[in-house]
């Protein structure tokens, strides 16, 4: 990031744990940095994120999309429907020139 006043070091430190998931108030304490300096540095990258993700989706999701869910698997006696056991959840997307995204969950 630019214009900080943290060294390189600790920047990238709170990048990993950042990255790790970990909380801005428990990593400020393993990087020993003041909690609110840690606060706003993850607000910052979280800004730096929502940027490139807006302009990946502005390039691969412009025009006309489709969007669709489904439940796949599962046991046909017992609960029936969303709640089944050991159906698998998938989401897709495709845009106008057939390009698809698609993402599976499982253990819904």
């Amino acid at each position: 990031m630019q214009k900080s006043r943290l060294s390189t070091a600790k920047q990238r430190k709170l990048i990993e744990h950042f990255v790790a998931g970990t909380t801005a108030r428990c990593a400020a304490d393993l990087v020993v940095v003041n909690p609110k300096t840690a606060a706003y540095y993850y607000h910052r990258l979280r800004e730096i994120v929502a940027y490139k993700l807006s302009q990946a989706s502005d390039e691969f999701l412009s025009g006309e999309i489709e969007v669709d869910e489904s439940y796949f698997g599962g046991h046909r006696k017992g609960k029936r429907g969303r709640g089944a056991a050991g159906k698998a959840h998938v989401f897709g997307i495709l845009n106008a020139w057939w390009q698809g995204l698609y993402e599976s969950y499982t253990g819904c």
